[in-house]
């Protein structure tokens, strides 16, 4: 099976790029390696990517979504790259980000996954799986979070157009039988994770000996999921988009909460520092705990979460020091 993964130089998209070659498949790579977070992080995951590539079934394409049309256009009438399936990790992400700049997040996101699906549509490629997110979810105060639970109140415009991914798909999907999968993914961690996010950057900051800022009391509380469980669950979800005309919203978690104080005492045990703690008020954006229900990922995709945060964040650690 061949695949287009979107974002392959991100976190996500190179651990699941290294994933589907593992098990057999080819993979083309695309990605426009922007200035979101250093570059040079992205070259690193894809040498990593071309490192594990031992028979020559990894293609990268440098180009982007929104701009690079001649380009796109040539993945999906090249025989030798046309593929069967469409993995769409890419996006700009980031709650707070988006706040500062939601006509990027607009661009990149809301227009960048519809000229995908036109580009399935105009190809004939039916499976298609689609990065969404739990902040979704909005600042809801009911746990734990249900695919069937009202998603009508984003509080920033980076969940605003993950759920406008979610609903131009099911159009699709409904007007040309796409089988689309929307996963939304529960604050993932682990190596290669994006340098500003908070796992990262605390235990950057911490190793150093530099104070970490933790905004609000530390009771705000998040449900961490690890990259080999997330990896896992995309990589079934690929396959589960191949057997038909479905439509899915599919929660990708860890399936337990820690809160940010905990989550800050478990980092610096696997460090064996003690961190110097700024407190700040909370963030716009912010959201007060996410907490996924996975049944139905269990149930369609055989998808159970197999780390601990503790043993996730010794893992990260373990690879930061490394690095």
């Amino acid at each position: 099976m061949r695949v287009l993964v979107t974002g392959a130089a991100g976190f996500i998209g190179s651990w699941v790029s290294q994933k589907l070659l593992a098990r057999g498949d080819e993979v083309i790579g695309l990605d426009n390696f922007n200035s979101f977070y250093d570059p040079a992080v992205k070259e690193q995951n894809i040498c990593d990517v071309l490192d594990s590539d031992r028979d020559g079934r990894f293609r990268l394409v440098r180009a982007d979504l929104v701009h690079d049309d001649d380009t796109l256009e040539g993945i999906f009438t090249n025989p030798d790259s046309r593929p069967d399936v469409i993995c769409h990790l890419a996006a700009w992400a980031g709650v707070r980000p988006s706040i500062a700049k939601p006509q990027t997040y607009i661009n990149e996101n809301i227009l960048g996954t519809t000229k995908l699906l036109d580009l399935a549509v105009a190809h004939d490629i039916k499976p298609f799986v689609f990065a969404s997110s739990s902040s979704v979810y909005g600042a809801r105060k009911e746990v734990p979070f249900r695919e069937t639970d009202a998603v009508d109140d984003p509080v920033s415009p980076y969940a605003a157009t993950k759920k406008a991914g979610e609903l131009i798909g099911y159009t699709y999907h409904h007007l040309y039988e796409l089988g689309f999968v929307a996963l939304r993914f529960f604050t993932v961690y682990g190596p290669r994770q994006r340098p500003e996010m908070a796992i990262h950057l605390f235990a950057d900051k911490i190793r150093r000996n530099e104070p970490i800022t933790m905004f609000g009391d530390g009771t705000s509380s998040r449900d961490y999921t690890y990259i080999d469980d997330i990896v896992d669950g995309v990589v079934a979800s690929v396959d589960y988009a191949c057997k038909g005309a479905c439509y899915e919203i599919i929660n990708l978690g860890g399936s337990e909460t820690t809160t940010l104080k905990a989550l800050i005492e478990t980092i610096e045990a696997a460090l064996k520092t003690k961190a110097k703690i700024n407190q700040a008020p909370d963030q716009p954006g912010d959201v007060p705990r996410t907490f996924a229900d996975v049944g139905r990922a269990h149930s369609l995709l055989g998808y159970s979460p197999q780390v601990s945060v503790d043993e996730g964040i010794r893992r990260f650690v373990e690879w930061l020091q490394s690095r």
